[in-house]
C-alpha cells in the first residue's frame, strides 16, 4: 500500500496487499479493500465500502456515500463492489437502505463517467454501463447487460441478462433477459444476437430465443397470451424458460412490443 501525509486512512480500515493509493484520496474505516487494488487521486471511499481484487478506482468518484433517500434512517448498510472492476472518473454509489440492506456491484463490470448508482442496486457481472447513465434506486440488473451513455432507469425496475440498451432512453419498465431496447417509450427492437454470439451462445441457443420473441412480441400483441402460445407452441429450452420466468415474475410491467 503507498501512502503519505496527503491522503487520509482510517487506521481500522482493511487494506489488502498490493493496494495503491494515491494523493488526496480519503478511506474512512468501515472500509474493504482486496488485494491489488488502485485507488486513484480525489477518491472517497465511505464507511460499508466493501471493495474486491484488483479493482481500478478513477479520480473523483465517490463509493458508499449515505443513500439519498429520505426514508433512509441511518441503519447499519453496505456497498459491495466485485473483482476486476473498473470505476471511472466521477462515479457516485450510494450505500443500501433497510429495503435491501445492501448495494451491489458485480465482478468485471465497467461503470464509465458519471455514472450513479443509487440505494439497494444490484448489479450482475460483467456490466457495462456508459457515461452519464442514471439509476435510481433498488434496480436490479442481471449479468452481461449493456447501457448505453444517457440513460435514466426508473426506480424498482429490472433489466434481464445480456440485454442491450440504447443511449438516451428512458427505462420505466422492466425489460426481459436478451433483447435489445431503444426508442420512446422503451420498446423491444430485436434480440442481442450479436451479444449473445460474442458470449459463445450457439446458433440453436440464439434461435430458441429469436423463437420465443417472435412468439411474444412480433405475432402477439398481447404478451399473455403470447406466453400462453410459446408454452404450449415452442419447444423446451433454457432460454425460453428464462424469459417467460422473468415476464411472468414482473410486477413492474414489461417494456412494450415491437411496432
Amino acid at each position: 500500500m503507498s501512502s503519505n501525509q496527503l491522503n487520509y486512512i482510517h487506521p481500522d480500515a482493511k487494506i489488502g496487499n498490493n493496494v495503491t493509493i494515491e494523493p488526496f484520496a480519503t478511506i474512512y474505516g468501515d472500509v474493504e479493500i482486496g488485494e491489488g487494488t488502485w485507488i486513484g487521486p480525489n477518491v472517497v471511499i465511505m464507511d460499508g465500502a466493501r471493495i474486491g481484487k484488483n479493482c481500478k478506482i478513477y479520480p473523483g468518484a465517490v463509493i458508499s456515500a449515505v443513500s439519498q433517500d429520505l426514508k433512509y434512517k441511518g441503519e447499519y448498510t453496505t456497498t459491495h463492489i466485485g473483482d476486476n472492476t473498473v470505476i471511472r472518473e466521477c462515479v457516485t454509489i450510494h450505500k443500501g437502505t433497510a429495503d435491501r440492506e445492501k448495494t451491489v456491484v458485480g465482478k468485471n463490470c465497467l461503470l464509465m463517467a458519471y455514472v450513479h448508482v443509487a440505494h439497494d442496486c444490484l448489479l450482475g457481472d460483467n456490466v457495462i454501463i456508459a457515461n452519464s447513465t442514471q439509476l435510481a434506486g433498488h434496480i436490479t440488473i442481471g449479468n452481461n447487460v449493456i447501457i448505453e451513455g444517457m440513460v435514466g432507469v426508473q426506480q424498482f425496475v429490472s433489466i434481464g441478462d445480456h440485454s442491450f440498451i440504447a443511449g438516451s432512453t428512458n427505462v420505466r419498465k422492466n425489460v426481459p433477459p436478451y433483447v435489445k431496447a431503444a426508442r420512446e417509450p422503451l420498446s423491444y427492437v430485436g434480440v442481442n444476437s450479436i451479444g449473445l454470439r460474442r458470449r459463445g451462445f450457439t446458433d440453436e441457443q440464439v434461435k430458441n430465443v429469436e423463437d420465443t420473441y417472435r412468439v411474444l412480441y412480433v405475432q402477439n400483441s398481447n404478451v399473455s397470451a403470447g406466453i400462453k402460445i410459446a408454452e404450449v407452441e415452442l419447444a423446451e429450452s433454457t432460454e425460453k424458460e428464462q424469459i417467460i420466468d422473468f415476464i411472468k415474475a414482473s410486477t413492474k410491467g414489461i417494456m412494450r412490443g415491437f411496432s
